[in-house]
């Protein structure tokens, strides 16, 4: 099904030149989708009759709808599964904070690398999303945010009620998909669309080399975050299968040109799986990779997958994991561990989602605690 927000500006208005309506038509557009979060032609009030219908007729405003959601025990976090036009299934994630509104989008419906960790990768790649696919998923949450009084703090009311930050963590390698993610950016920055910071947004990849140099070349002032897992090829290899094409050492060769040509340093993630890559020695050699490094250390604690054989790492063991890498100054931050208890993880809900055949659409004011 077509939809409005796979139109560019200039498509728009040649959409609406073809029917007959001036170019300011299209402003009124943008700013019902992109101020107002409307999901239906139907409800942009200030335009004719006559032109609603043609809307309505020629496809959809969003792509997309909501098919379950959980919101976490804490009230902190809200776990949102979406299914696409075609029946493709895809989640995104909400994390309250007091002074931002983080959301965790995918850029893929399945995934294509297979690390072995992932819930998203077990049932491989079913296709990329369009931009509008993928843009659709913030407006989708920040419609929520101004409906639902209980996605937010107080403070956080207070410093506007609309998502502030974007990470492509989600489902889906983002550089995998590098053309509708890239022109998915260029809206949400857009002053005249979403209007977001680009320093409020976070590129994730598993180290597709030559499109990190691409999207170096973009000279966006985005953040890069590289999913590492391991500091040496061999345990890599098994964690990060892609890792074969890529090995580290092109990997850095890659993020210190990003650095060099953007100016801002690149976070590494290191998933933390019980027995596998968490012992001391592991965490020297992680230190001796990245030292002398522009770059930041994200420890993950892993969120457990049901039937696969990964446990997260205990709490005291990260922290020594996390001194010796230190050791070698490099900063680490531990990721504060969120909805354990309603699949939080990357592509855990779809999963769960799929085996219950549950499609049953909540409402906006539903949710699952």
């Amino acid at each position: 099904m077509r939809s409005l927000l796979d139109l560019s500006r200039d498509d728009l208005v040649g959409l609406l030149a073809a029917w007959g309506y001036p170019a300011y038509r299209a402003r009124q557009i943008r700013s019902w989708v992109f101020g107002q979060y409307v999901e239906a032609s139907e409800q942009m009030v200030n335009l004719p009759g006559s032109l609603r219908r043609q809307l309505a007729d020629w496809g959809s405003v969003w792509p997309l709808e909501i098919a379950d959601s959980r919101l976490s025990r804490s009230g902190d976090t809200l776990k949102v599964l979406f299914r696409l036009a075609d029946g493709a299934t895809i989640e995104a994630v909400l994390m309250l904070y007091d002074r931002r509104r983080t959301l965790c989008i995918s850029s893929q419906a399945g995934c294509a690398m297979g690390c072995t960790f992932c819930a998203t990768g077990l049932d491989g790649l079913t296709r990329n999303l369009t931009a509008g696919e993928i843009v659709g998923q913030v407006l989708a949450l920040s419609s929520l945010l101004a409906q639902r009084r209980d996605l937010a703090t107080d403070r956080a009311r207070a410093n506007g009620s609309r998502v502030s930050n974007v990470v492509f963590m989600g489902m889906g390698e983002p550089l995998h998909n590098y053309t509708p993610v890239r022109d998915a950016i260029g809206v949400l920055t857009s002053p005249e669309a979403y209007g977001l910071g680009a320093r409020n947004i976070t590129v994730s990849t598993i180290g597709v080399v030559p499109a990190m140099r691409r999207l170096a070349g973009e000279g966006l002032q985005l953040r890069l975050a590289v999913s590492l897992h391991a500091p040496h090829d061999h345990l890599r290899t098994q964690l990060v299968p892609p890792g074969r094409r890529w090995p580290i050492r092109d990997i850095m060769a890659a993020a210190d040109e990003y650095i060099e040509r953007i100016g801002r340093r690149v976070t590494y993630e290191y998933v933390m799986l019980d027995g596998v890559n968490d012992t001391l020695e592991l965490g020297r050699q992680l230190g001796r990779v990245l030292r002398g490094r522009r770059c930041h250390v994200n420890l993950i604690p892993f969120n457990p997958i049901p039937g696969q054989p990964y446990r997260p790492t205990p709490d005291g063991r990260v922290r020594a994991f996390a001194a010796q890498v230190e050791a070698s100054g490099v900063p680490v931050s531990v990721r504060v561990r969120r909805g354990v208890e309603m699949d939080a993880g990357c592509g855990q809900l779809s999963t769960r989602f799929k085996l219950e055949s549950a499609p049953v659409a909540l409402q906006a004011g539903d949710s699952v605690a």
